[in-house]
Order: structure tokens, then C-alpha cells, then sequence
């Protein structure tokens, strides 16, 4: 396969997705994928033509088999550096379409989860310093030891461009917010580009407003800061100067993985040599699709559809310098 061009690292899931929306107690039949933030960005970039490696870890079970089979054969993901917990079962996640924009997450992450596990060990061939980008999602650094080898691997990339840090608050992995924020505080120095919605920004940094959370980003040494604002669009900030690029409006069926389906394509346009706010274009495209369809990564667009629905590039938006 050669060299990944996108390496990501995180956690990994069996999905389970309801065919009727509303609680869970209503719900007669579900469908089945894989999920996770890192594994869904792993496959978004993988649908649009590039070679990615995602680095994680399973149980020793039948869910794990089913993990490795379809990010090797459904998606054509590298698998090589997915390790295995020896006793710790692979995690479920069934999502809770209540309401369809922004659907519940039922983790079943007991005892724990392999890939709270992943050790410097782990990632210790893993060519993270060749990648043209690492993402890492903020959620690695709520444990120990996947803090301490996502730190030594961050070491070993030395500030590379595109060393991203994506701020995925989950506020289940965090006993309080002071703790994320201290835990995310001491690894900011250590990427080139951060991408977050408005309250993982508050968390990260302080400030919700975009302009003040990219002041703030910008003078750590961030040289692209992309904070979400929902319907309101994506606001981009870097040397260049400061855009908003519009939304991409559909009918959503369900909000869950459109973030990483915009995570996907903002990593092909970075790939392909486009600008931050032209990937970011891309990206608003790329997770309006899935947020049209049901589930994540089985319906990450391809190449085509994402051609097809983005039309010429525009590189607009409101700009100040």
C-alpha cells in the first residue's frame, strides 16, 4: 500500500443504527456498521481515493473480527497497526435518533475499552513521522497511557504541517471539563491545525466566540483554526486571514458522523493541494451527504458523489484579511 497518506488513531465501535427515529424504546430493527471518530474520518479520506492506515485496537471477539474485515475489505482502510486487547470486549454504540440532528449515543465501552490501551508500544512502527497528515482526536488524551504514546508519537512528528488536532469532546471520557481542558492545554503546541465546534473551543480555550478562540489558537502556534458553527457554517482562520464558508443545506435523517465525514474531506482537499478554505468547502459538502443518509461509515460519499455535489470550487465565503 505504501506510505499512508492520512494516518489517524482513536477509538473504534460496532454501530448500531435504529431504522425508526424517536427513543430507543420504540425502536423494532437497527443496522449494523462501524464507527468511532478517528475510524470514520480513517474511511471518509479512504472512500475519496487515498491510501490511510488507522491505528486502534480490538477485542479478542467476533466484533473485533468484524471491525478488521470492514475497514480492509468494505473500506479499504490499512489495518495493520489495529492491535488486540487479549480480554477487553470490542465496544457497541447504538445511536438514539432523538432528535434525528443530534442523536444519543448509547456507548457500551465495559469494563473499558481496548483502545483506552493503546500503548507507545503500540504505535512504536507506525510511520507517523512519513504521513502527510495525523489526526488526532482530543479524546486520546483522557487516559493515561494512550496520552503518553499519542505524546511520544507527537514527538516523533515534530510539529509537521498537518498534525491535526480535532477537539471531539466527549464528556462521558472526562470526569470534568477543568480536567479536558488541562489534558488538551499541554498538547496544543504540538499541532498545526485545530478543528472544534464552538463549545469544545470553550472547552479547549476558553472562548466560544470564534475570532477570540482563533486569537487564542492562532498564539499558541495553531497556523489553521477551524471552528463549526452548525447552520451558521464553518469559520476559517490562518495566516491568510478569516472566513466564514457558507453551509451546505439538506433534510438531515441523521446528524451523527457528518462531523467526520467533514473531517474526511478536509483532509482529501488538503491531500489534493487545495486550501484550508477550500478543504473546508469540501468538508461542509462531504458531511451534509451523510447527515442526508443514515448511517456513518458505510455511507461516507465517494469521489463522485462528492464531485458531483460540490460542483466547481468556489474558494468564497466572507473574507477579512
Amino acid at each position: 500500500m505504501g506510505v499512508p497518506e492520512l494516518i489517524t488513531i482513536g477509538r473504534v465501535s460496532v454501530d448500531l443504527y435504529p431504522e425508526q427515529p424517536g427513543p430507543m424504546w420504540g425502536v423494532t430493527s437497527l443496522q449494523k456498521s462501524i464507527g468511532g471518530t478517528a475510524a470514520n474520518v480513517a474511511v471518509a479520506a479512504a472512500r475519496l481515493g487515498h491510501r490511510v492506515a488507522f491505528v486502534t485496537k480490538v477485542g479478542d471477539d467476533a466484533f473485533g473480527l468484524d471491525v478488521r474485515h470492514a475497514l480492509e475489505h468494505r473500506f479499504g482502510v490499512d489495518t495493520t497497526w489495529v492491535s488486540t486487547h487479549p480480554t477487553l470486549p470490542t465496544p457497541l454504540a447504538f445511536a438514539e435518533l432523538d432528535p434525528v440532528e443530534t442523536p444519543n449515543i448509547i456507548f457500551y465501552r465495559y469494563p473499558d475499552a481496548p483502545d483506552v490501551h493503546l500503548s507507545a508500544g503500540d504505535l512504536a512502527d507506525v510511520p507517523i513521522e512519513d504521513a502527510t497528515i495525523f489526526w488526532v482526536p482530543a479524546s486520546r488524551f483522557a487516559w493515561s497511557t494512550s496520552r503518553a504514546a499519542v505524546g511520544e508519537a507527537l514527538d516523533r512528528r515534530r510539529g509537521r504541517p498537518h498534525t491535526v488536532l480535532d477537539l471531539d469532546w466527549r464528556p462521558h471520557f472526562w470526569p470534568d471539563e477543568a480536567t479536558g481542558r488541562a489534558a488538551i492545554d499541554q498538547m496544543l503546541d504540538r499541532f498545526s491545525i485545530v478543528i472544534g465546534n464552538r463549545d469544545e473551543c470553550r472547552i479547549a480555550v476558553g472562548a466560544d466566540d470564534p475570532d477570540t478562540a482563533a486569537d487564542r489558537l492562532l498564539d499558541r502556534g495553531v497556523d489553521t483554526v477551524v471552528v463549526k458553527l452548525g447552520a451558521d457554517g464553518v469559520f476559517v482562520a490562518d495566516a491568510d486571514g478569516r472566513t466564514l464558508v457558507p453551509p451546505y443545506p439538506v433534510e438531515v435523517v441523521c446528524g451523527l458522523g457528518a462531523g467526520d465525514a467533514f473531517g474526511g474531506a478536509f483532509c482529501h482537499g488538503l491531500l489534493v493541494g487545495a486550501s484550508a478554505v477550500e478543504a473546508v468547502r469540501l468538508g461542509n459538502v462531504a458531511g451534509a451527504i451523510v447527515a442526508s443518509r443514515l448511517r456513518c461509515a458505510d455511507d461516507m460519499p465517494t469521489l463522485d458523489e462528492l464531485t458531483a455535489a460540490a460542483g466547481e470550487p468556489a474558494g468564497e465565503g466572507d473574507t477579512t484579511p
